[in-house]
This record gives structure tokens, sequence and C-alpha cells, in this order.
């Protein structure tokens, strides 16, 4: 398993790339905006992790920014944690065979998405290309929210 970000949503990007960047001396490694899904990501690491982060091997923040205004409460605004695994089916087999629901199935074989115990969302998603579709998981519905 390796680490890969911390998500988190901002309500105003500009604002929060002036504090991460300017202030704190982060680094924009990626940005990607979606005009179907209505938000643009923003990948930073620290200025030392640079390097490495843009050869996918540093940890990163992402920054999450929709772009309907909404108001951030209850610790919405801390998205999720991600993990890049091995074999996705194998360890989501491992994990419903001791209990952990399975939130978000990786019905096309990528992601995922589990809570721990204290409700933090986790995000697992495949190393390398996709993982052919496989029963269960194929069209296994999703349970709760992530």
């Amino acid at each position: 398993m390796q680490y890969l970000h911390t998500m988190i949503r901002v309500s105003n990007l500009d604002d929060t790339l002036h504090f991460f960047c300017d202030l704190l001396g982060m680094v924009e490694i990626s940005r990607k905006d979606s005009e179907k899904g209505r938000f643009t990501l923003v990948f930073l690491a620290a200025a030392e992790d640079e390097a490495r982060a843009r050869e996918d091997r540093a940890p990163m923040i992402e920054l999450t920014h929709n772009w309907d205004p909404e108001e951030y409460t209850g610790g919405r605004n801390f998205g999720h944690l991600a993990y890049r695994v091995d074999d996705i089916y194998g360890l989501c087999q491992h994990l419903r065979d001791n209990g952990v629901t399975i939130n978000r199935p990786p019905r096309d074989g990528h992601m995922a998405f589990i809570r721990s115990p204290d409700g933090i969302s986790i995000e697992l998603l495949q190393k390398g290309e996709s993982l052919p579709p496989l029963e269960p998981w194929a069209s296994m519905e999703n349970t709760g929210t992530w």
C-alpha cells in the first residue's frame, strides 16, 4: 500500500492557493477542471517533495473546489485519505471478511471507498491499470456514504 494524498474541499480556490503556495511554500503539481462534474482539483506538494511528487512518489494535498457554492460544516471540508494498492479486489475481500463495509465497491476494478472505525473516508486505488470487472464487485451497490 502506498499513501497518495489527503483531500480537502475549499470554498475559495484563490485564497487557498495563496495560503498553501505563497505563505507555506507548497508547489502546484497538477490541476484538472471538470466541466461535467463542476469542480477543479489541484494537487500540491511540499517544496522539498516536488520532484518526487511529479514522479508520483510523494504524498500530496488534493484541493477540491466545487464550483457551486456550498457551506462546509461538520468536517465535510475534509474529504478522504487515499492509498494505492497492489490488488484492490484482494484487499476489499480481506476487509469485507473482517467486517469492514465496502461503501463504494471496486466495480470498475480501479477505485473503492471504505470508512475507518471513526468514520474517516478512505479511497483505495488500484496500482497500474484497472483490473477487469469481477463479481461480486461488478454488480455490488454502494452502501452508505463515503
